[in-house]
């Protein structure tokens, strides 16, 4: 049973606290920046970091059962996080990093945290056909079912065997690619309050391992050439209105090179905003809201954000207090 008291242990230099019936240190106004992409936001009231499923399904039952606001973590490649942080408890999956392959089915089983990217090249080593276009995709297996993440007209709904999903009363259910509802860079569970754990990805095994990292390699390569990875960005800022791309269409209005306090349009890629060095996050949130008022403006179109942006921008920054009930 989940209950309120934390567990206290003495480390060398200071008194820890930990969730009830795991060994996740519980800290409070953790920066979120060092965690995201875009390398802005403030901190997090409490941040946690398990590192199995069970102290991952102990962490969630203690936020549900102090009704604490809860925010899911992985790579924080496709976030902004306002500057004043986030409310309640922020649980990270970076840690949860198991792998299994099965060469009788084809299929991989990876916990929410593994880079998708790694499942990628561990795939494409083996001669496994099927994930080389995800190379180039900063996020965690979690966050790239949640999001149907894809790249080269290929997505993460085209290879999902089924995910595992945790509720907040700590029951595990397991969901096919049809019990998703995906479509395009979207599921039934973005916003939801259930969680990621692992998922299943049926692949084509048998193919000569040379060729498939080869076309691996030409996905990445062609990624660096016309994306800009030299600044840190959340990737892809805004969903493709069809039948357009969002770069296409901010580009043909001149908005390349635009700046915003720390935080710029990038000149490779339009559909990419750059930290510059010291954006906030609230330098890319208006920044996000000018190209979508210019877009609509020369195009009738309204862009929609991609990125997940989190947290309350209509506040000046101070730290939110690690208050518990009790």
């Amino acid at each position: 049973m989940i209950t309120s008291v934390l567990t206290q242990k003495k480390t060398p230099s200071q008194l820890q606290l930990y969730i009830p019936g795991t060994n996740c240190p519980l800290q409070s106004q953790v920066s979120l920046a060092k965690l995201t992409s875009f390398r802005v936001g403030g901190p997090a009231q409490w941040y946690v970091a398990p590192r199995s499923l069970e102290d991952l399904q102990a962490s969630f039952q203690w936020a549900h059962y102090q009704k604490l606001p809860l925010t899911l973590l992985g790579a924080g490649s496709n976030l902004l996080v306002s500057d004043i942080g986030l409310p309640g408890l922020v649980i990270c999956t970076r840690y949860l990093r198991h792998t299994h392959f099965d060469a009788d089915t084809g299929r991989i089983t990876a916990s929410a945290g593994v880079p998708i990217a790694r499942l990628a090249w561990q795939a494409a080593k083996r001669g496994w056909e099927g994930l080389e276009w995800a190379v180039g995709i900063p996020g965690t297996v979690g966050g790239a079912v949640v999001m149907n993440a894809g790249a080269h007209k290929s997505s993460t709904a085209d290879l999902l065997f089924h995910t595992d999903v945790l509720s907040p009363d700590g029951s595990m259910a397991q969901l096919t690619s049809q019990d998703l509802g995906f479509s395009y860079r979207t599921s039934i569970l973005q916003g939801s309050d259930r969680i990621v754990t692992q998922a299943t990805f049926q692949l084509k095994p048998g193919a000569e391992p040379k060729q498939v990292r080869s076309l691996t390699s030409q996905h990445l390569s062609k990624r660096h050439t016309t994306q800009p990875y030299h600044l840190p960005s959340c990737g892809s800022v805004f969903r493709n209105p069809d039948p357009y791309a969002a770069g296409w269409l901010i580009e043909q209005i001149g908005l390349k090179g635009y700046q915003i306090g720390g935080a710029r349009i990038a000149e490779r890629h339009a559909n990419f905003i750059l930290n510059c060095g010291d954006a906030k996050a609230s330098d890319i949130f208006r920044m996000i809201h000018h190209i979508q008022e210019q877009v609509e403006k020369h195009w009738s179109l309204c862009l929609e954000p991609e990125v997940r942006i989190l947290g309350d921008f209509t506040k000046k920054q101070k730290n939110i207090k690690p208050e518990l009930a009790t």
